[in-house]
């Protein structure tokens, strides 16, 4: 009877906690931390979903690109820009496809926490006429943080966290290219795709010359609730510390923590079908990179396949994996806009033991750039359900380049054709970095190839799929080496390959798919 009372009494004051939270310009004088939020899902987790989604007008929904494009928030009403802080937030307006408003709170040095007001005087409408129409109480569609990342006089663009739970950061010298998100569920699963969202943010106010900006985030979904603690450290490689608390309403299928979402339509690996382009390349990632918690790197190369492809990496406490765009020659893109050569890599670096799991990748067939085609995550192998919470942390990269990922010699491009023989498929596996560039031309590197065939059991050289050539020569051109392999498939035949020189090895494992 006793431990009733106090599960009441429990119960009773997390929910005037949520109830103080909720109230619009309510300001609170005490520290304010992820347990509040995590407090607030706990709440919410423990009733039924409800859709709070606020009525944005259907003329704001019905306006096209362009127009949307015109609405621009004023920088000189940017978030802290008088109190003169390296770091600014300004707001993105309702509309368009962004048919739902969250609330954002400031959270003060003292600990006060007060709801930002929207007001169309913070926005210049263009030559649109919506700014006539639209009421002070309408809310907010997301925001974005700005730092000084270049040089110190200006404030660039950082991170931009806009629709669902969508988010994306740019390092120094990048564009803005894949997303993250704050968690994915039932992704490639036949019953329908969850896509939660953030509801509400809480920005601490950073001290003068702070490098780091702490937020929080509150996501719902009819499936779960969460907690979300993220810490911005934007620079040379814009760093993105995650800690989140997930509260489940229903045991889920699938889920998919720490996903990255990017496009490939086409690349040196090939084209989708239908796909015609006067441009070599079109992506904004070119492969899948995983690190084992054995000291095992693996790359998975994109492509724009003609089914649905869902590969998974089974693996016990990973140390990370990301979707990188490790090609970063601008000839290969040819695309003075979209810049494809200056997209980010994300690197998810993971907190802590995992435990059991698997890395899984999600390949899309599209026909066109817009389609977000590819999608990279964790899936634990315990399944969450309400009677589980999870509790995970881990860091996002944002970067351009870095030999540390892998340290050693890394597949740098894949290529594929006929062969040379009737019936056969012919590979092309270049690798560059770590001792390879030091080794003399008449080194003896010998390519280790394995393949696992449809019905075939896994076995050194090919198995069961015969082998038709193996070689490895010296690359003139760039000092890296390659490797060429042919083989006649029956059927789909999983691919892995490495490079070493005697008990050395040399590179990461290079791991494909061939569908014949």
């Amino acid at each position: 009877m006793q431990a009733s009372s106090r599960s009441c009494v429990r119960v009773a004051q997390i929910a005037l906690a949520a109830l103080v939270l909720a109230l619009p310009g309510v300001e609170r004088a005490r520290a304010f931390g992820l347990g509040d939020v995590a407090e607030r899902a706990a709440e919410l987790a423990a009733r039924s979903y409800q859709d709070p989604r606020d009525p944005v007008p259907q003329w704001l929904l019905d306006l096209d690109y362009d127009q949307y494009r015109d609405i621009r928030f004023r920088p000189e009403k940017a978030l802290w820009d008088d109190l003169g802080l390296p770091f600014t937030v300004q707001l993105f307006h309702p509309g368009f496809y962004h048919n739902r408003t969250v609330s954002i709170h400031v959270v003060t040095p003292s600990g006060k926490v007060s709801r930002l007001s929207f007001s169309p005087d913070q926005f210049d409408y263009g030559e649109n006429k919506a700014g006539k129409r639209t009421g002070k109480g309408l809310g907010y569609a997301g925001f974005r943080v700005h730092y000084p990342i270049k040089t110190s006089s200006y404030r660039d663009e950082a991170i931009a966290f806009l629709g669902a739970s969508y988010f994306r950061a740019v390092g120094r010298d990048q564009v803005y290219g894949l997303s993250a998100r704050g968690i994915a569920i039932d992704t490639a699963m036949p019953s329908r795709e969850e896509f939660p969202w953030f509801r509400e943010f809480w920005l601490v106010q950073p001290p003068p010359g702070a490098q780091e900006l702490t937020l929080y985030g509150l996501l719902d979904s009819p499936s779960l609730t969460g907690a979300y603690q993220f810490v911005l450290a934007p620079g040379p490689h814009t760093r993105l510390d995650v800690e989140m608390r997930l509260f489940p309403r229903t045991a889920i299928a699938k889920l998919g923590v720490a996903p990255l979402t990017s496009m490939f339509l086409c690349g040196e690996i090939g084209a989708g079908e239908g796909v015609v382009d006067y441009r070599p390349e079109v992506h904004d990632s070119d492969g899948l990179l995983v690190a084992t918690s054995g000291g095992e790197w693996l790359w998975r190369p994109l492509e724009n396949p003609r089914e649905l492809s869902v590969t998974s990496f089974e693996l016990v406490d990973p140390r990370g994996f990301g979707l990188l765009q490790r090609d970063r020659d601008f000839d290969h893109y040819q695309d003075f806009e979209a810049r494809s050569d200056l997209r980010p890599s994300a690197w998810v670096q993971t907190t802590g033991a995992w435990g059991a799991g698997r890395v899984e990748l999600v390949e899309i067939p599209t026909r066109r750039e817009i389609d977000d085609n590819i999608v990279a995550y964790w899936v634990p192998e315990a399944t969450a359900s309400a009677e589980t919470p999870v509790s995970l942390a881990y860091s996002i990269f944002w970067y351009g380049d870095d030999q540390s990922w892998p340290p050693g010699g890394r597949a740098v491009a894949t290529r594929r054709d006929l062969g040379t023989e009737e019936g056969a498929r012919r590979l092309v596996v270049d690798f560059d970095g770590g001792a390879l560039r030091s080794l003399p031309t008449d080194a003896a590197v010998e390519g280790v190839v394995t393949a696992v065939g449809s019905g075939g059991e896994a076995a050194r050289s090919l198995g069961p799929v015969e082998v038709l050539e193996r070689q490895v020569m010296r690359n003139p051109i760039t000092g890296g080496w390659r490797l060429v392999f042919q083989l006649e498939p029956a059927g789909p035949v999983e691919l892995r390959a490495f490079l070493r020189h005697g008990d050395a090895v040399l590179t990461e494992t290079w791991s494909y798919l061939l569908v014949p």
